[in-house]
């Protein structure tokens, strides 16, 4: 019998709590926005912050910014990015996890089809895995919006994530991270 499609539980309650990451606080954002308004009409503030007024009428209204929107209702503000910014807890998913996740999500497949594959993948997996420290950068960077950018910031951003790496290397060799 097939299964239904769902979308892939990737966060099982087993898994432990090993990351932690941050996340935008955008109630917090919208309610500034609306103090900072005051008698302004929506219009008005979203000229005056530099952003459109739909943008800034979402925004205020709990939706999460892009970047450039972000730094300049922040700048208009006149309140520091990191105010909005309240550490979460993130579950780390092993690879082989995540591939047998998809598994659940195949409406070809029963629950105790589904099973017996991923079971005989962690068998595998455990038998060929090698136990090696990962050489993973320390700095990693997904730039969702690259098409976008100004010409040549890619490239300057290179060398700042190179050093960040480079000092973060450093800072865990020593002790100190």
């Amino acid at each position: 019998m097939g299964r239904n499609y769902e979308e892939p539980d990737l966060f099982s309650e087993e898994e432990p709590a090993s990351q932690e990451v941050e996340k935008l606080d955008v109630d917090e954002l919208g309610t500034l926005l609306r103090e900072r308004r005051g008698k302004l009409s929506l219009r008005q503030a979203a000229t005056a912050a530099g952003v459109s007024f739909s943008t800034f009428s979402r925004v205020e209204g709990g939706a999460q910014p892009d970047l450039a929107t972000f730094t300049r209702l922040c700048a208009w503000l006149s309140v520091p990015p990191s105010r909005f910014f309240t550490p979460v807890v993130e579950r780390e998913i092993s690879p082989i996890e995540q591939a047998i996740s998809h598994l659940r999500t195949d409406p070809r497949l029963s629950d105790e089809a589904a099973e017996k594959i991923g079971s005989v993948m962690r068998d595998l997996y455990d038998a060929l895995a090698q136990d090696v420290e990962p050489s993973r950068p320390a700095v990693a960077c997904h730039l969702r919006a690259t098409n976008v950018m100004r010409p040549g910031v890619a490239q300057r951003l290179a060398p700042l994530l190179g050093d960040m790496q480079d000092e973060l290397r450093r800072l865990v060799e020593a002790g100190e991270l």
